[in-house]
């Protein structure tokens, strides 16, 4: 596994923590709760990647004190990755589909914040469907995550 490499994720029901898992094999690298991480131990890495839940058209309250307590600089010359889970837009009535629009989704909100601290983005934010606020992850998910994960060797 590459020791500069690193995937940080915050999870609720534990479909985060499964796309994470699957990041972090494609990766050839290792998969941590940021509560089991604390933010001093991401200096030096090379690439890390950032996930959390969609909950509220951000990410997770946790993540976000994690984020924001990250002092400025930390993330200098690391390239940054992040990811959400979320629902699907076009399987939702109306109303949540234009407030989705409107609200947005964690993987972006995440991006900005983790920029703020010194990060180099790689790709774009992506995003990872379940089937309901409690999952399953939808078909074909994990797998998706695997293969993103492994784009993110030659990022």
């Amino acid at each position: 596994m590459a020791a500069d490499t690193l995937v940080v994720y915050d999870s609720g029901f534990g479909n985060t923590a499964k796309i994470a898992e699957a990041i972090a094999v494609g990766l050839s690298a290792r998969a941590v709760m940021a509560k089991d991480t604390p933010a001093e131990n991401l200096r030096g890495l090379k690439v890390l990647v950032v996930g959390s839940p969609t909950q509220g058209g951000t990410m997770t309250q946790y993540l976000q004190q994690y984020c924001k307590d990250m002092p400025k600089g930390l993330l200098d010359g690391i390239n940054v990755a992040t990811f959400d889970t979320r629902l699907l837009e076009s399987d939702q009535k109306k109303g949540l589909q234009l407030l989705m629009r409107v609200i947005g989704y964690a993987a972006p909100k995440i991006a900005t914040q983790l920029k703020s601290k010194g990060a180099t983005m790689v790709g774009e934010p992506a995003g990872f469907i379940v089937g309901g606020k409690e999952g399953p992850l939808n078909d074909g998910e994990f797998e998706r995550a695997q293969a993103w994960g492994k784009s993110l060797r030659t990022a």
